[in-house]
C-alpha cells in the first residue's frame, strides 16, 4: 500500500522538477549569457566574415565558378589556393577542407566545412567519443575529432611546414565550422604542443577560429588554450550550449522527450559546482565571442554586438529554448551578422576619427587587456577547484611564461623525449606522436599539478 501511495508523490516531484526547470528556461534568453562580458573592438573581430567565407568556399565545387556566393564574394584568388580536400579524398577520415595562402592578410589558412548530414563519415567522427576516453595535455578532448586532426595533419604536415618557413611573417590559421570547429582546435592544440614539426613556429602565430564551436575539450583546456583558440557564437545556437554528450543527442533524434527529460534532470538535480569539478565535461573552446542580435520580448533583429570574454563558470551552460536555435547555427546566418557587426564597429571607429597611432596603441592595450583576462580566468579556475586548471602547457600561456621556466628551452628535454629514435625527422604520424603525447600526460601531470602554483 505504501508503495502505491508513493508513487503519485514521485510524479509529482517530477513535475515539479520539470515546471521548475521549464519556467528558469523560459525565463533565461541569450543575452544572460554574455552580459556581463566586455565589447570586442574591430581589430580582434575583424578576421571573422573572412574567415566565414573561406569555411564556406570548400562547399563549391569550383572557385572559379561558384554557385553560391556571399555580398562581397568570398575574397578568395583563386590562384592562391593550395590544395582542396573533398570527401573522395579523406575518405571519411575527416571533413573536406583547403589551404589557402592569403597573401592580403599575410595567413596561411586551413579551413575546414561543417556537419554534411547525408555523409555517414562525419557521423562517425562526430560519434566516435565517450565521456573520458581520451585524455590530453592533463585534460580530456572529444577522441573522434582529435583522430580527425591527427589524419589532416598526417596528410598536410610536409606543405604545411614549407610555407611557414617560406612565409615567416605569416600567421597560421585553423577555421572551421560546426564538425569543423573541432577538428580545427584539435588542430590547434596539437600543433601547439609539436611546434618543432613545423619549424619550430611560434606559438603567437598559431590561430585557431571555432565558428559555432562544438563541445570538444574539458574546461581547463579551453580556458588555457584561450590565447590561441578563439570561438564564435551567433545568438541562440545550440551547439556550443549543448552539454549533452553528441553521441547522445543523436541517439536521442528520434526521441526529443526523452533528451529533454534527461536535460531536465540533470539541470535540476546537478548543482553547476561540481558540474565544473568533472574534468570529463567538455566545453566550447578558447576565449568566446558571443554575437548578441536579439533582446527577449521583442520581435526582429537589432544591431549586432559581440562581447568577449574567457569565462570560466557560466560558459554557455544552459540550453536557451528559441526558434532560432538551429538557424543560428547556420554558417551562412554567422557570416552575414558577422559582417555587419566588423561594418558597424568600423563606422563608430571612422566617425571619431581615431588616428593611426592611437589605433596602434589600442590594439597594445587590447593584447595586455586580453593577456590580464586570461590570467584572470585561469586563476579563477583554481578558485572553482576545476582539475588540473593550473597546470601549465609545455610552452606556456602568458609572454613571461615563454621567457621564463615554462619556456621552448627549458622544457626541451621533455620535448626531445618525445621524439623517436632511429627514424627520420617526420617519419612518425601524428596520430603516433599524439598516443606519445597522451602517454607522457598521464604519467607525468601528477608533477606539474605539485609543483605550480599561483602567487
Amino acid at each position: 500500500m505504501s508503495i502505491i501511495c508513493g508513487i503519485p508523490l514521485l510524479e509529482c516531484v517530477y513535475c515539479l522538477a520539470c515546471a521548475r526547470w521549464a519556467w528558469k528556461r523560459c525565463l533565461h534568453t541569450a543575452g544572460h549569457d554574455s552580459e556581463t562580458w566586455g565589447l570586442a573592438t574591430a581589430e580582434e573581430f575583424v578576421p571573422v566574415p573572412r574567415l566565414c567565407r573561406y569555411i564556406l568556399a570548400v562547399y563549391e565545387e569550383d572557385i572559379r565558378h561558384p554557385l553560391w556566393e556571399p555580398p562581397g564574394g568570398y575574397g578568395i584568388n583563386p590562384d592562391w589556393l593550395i590544395l582542396k580536400k573533398t570527401y573522395q579524398v579523406t575518405k571519411g577520415c575527416a571533413p573536406p577542407y583547403i589551404l589557402y595562402l592569403d597573401h592580403d592578410h599575410a595567413d596561411i589558412v586551413l579551413a575546414i566545412r561543417g556537419l554534411n548530414m547525408a555523409k555517414e563519415s562525419d557521423y562517425q567522427v562526430l560519434l566516435d567519443n565517450k565521456l573520458g576516453k581520451k585524455k590530453f595535455d592533463g585534460g580530456y578532448v572529444h577522441n573522434g575529432l582529435l583522430k580527425a586532426a591527427g589524419w589532416v595533419l598526417d596528410a598536410e604536415c610536409d606543405i604545411l611546414k614549407e610555407l611557414v618557413e617560406k612565409h615567416p611573417d605569416y600567421t597560421l590559421t585553423f577555421a572551421g565550422h560546426s564538425l569543423g570547429s573541432g577538428v580545427a582546435s584539435m588542430l590547434a592544440l596539437v600543433v601547439v604542443r609539436h611546434r618543432d614539426k613545423l619549424g619550430n613556429i611560434d606559438r603567437r602565430r598559431i590561430r585557431c577560429y571555432a565558428i559555432a564551436p562544438a563541445r570538444c575539450m574539458s574546461l581547463n583546456l579551453a580556458v588555457r588554450y584561450a590565447d590561441v583558440i578563439k570561438s564564435v557564437v551567433l545568438q541562440d545556437d545550440f551547439l556550443p550550449r549543448t552539454a549533452t554528450p553528441l553521441e547522445d543527442i543523436f541517439k536521442s533524434l528520434f526521441c526529443l522527450p526523452c533528451l529533454l527529460c534527461m536535460r531536465c534532470m540533470r539541470d535540476t538535480c546537478i548543482p553547476e559546482e561540481k558540474m565544473l569539478r568533472d574534468p570529463r565535461r567538455l566545453y566550447a573552446p578558447g576565449r568566446l565571442y558571443h554575437i548578441v542580435e536579439r533582446k527577449p520580448f521583442r520581435f526582429g533583429r537589432f544591431p549586432p554586438v559581440v562581447r568577449t570574454a574567457v569565462p570560466v563558470d557560466g560558459r554557455f551552460e544552459h540550453v536557451v529554448l528559441s526558434c532560432n536555435a538551429t538557424s543560428d547555427h547556420a554558417i551562412i546566418w554567422i557570416e552575414r551578422e558577422a559582417r555587419r557587426a566588423v561594418d558597424l564597429m568600423l563606422e563608430k571607429d571612422r566617425i571619431m576619427e581615431i588616428p593611426e597611432k592611437q589605433r596602434m596603441e589600442r590594439q597594445e592595450t587590447l593584447a595586455r587587456e586580453h593577456n590580464e583576462e586570461h590570467r584572470a580566468a585561469l586563476q579563477r579556475a583554481v578558485t572553482l577547484s576545476v582539475p588540473y586548471a593550473y597546470s601549465p602547457s609545455g610552452y606556456g600561456t602568458f609572454d613571461e611564461l615563454e621567457d621564463g621556466e615554462n619556456s621552448p628551452q627549458s622544457s626541451g628535454d621533455a620535448e626531445s623525449s618525445m621524439r623517436p629514435s632511429g627514424k627520420g625527422k617526420n617519419k612518425e604520424s601524428w596520430n603516433e606522436l599524439i598516443e606519445r603525447l597522451l602517454d607522457r600526460d598521464e604519467s607525468g601531470h601528477k608533477v606539474l599539478k605539485k609543483s605550480h602554483t599561483f602567487d
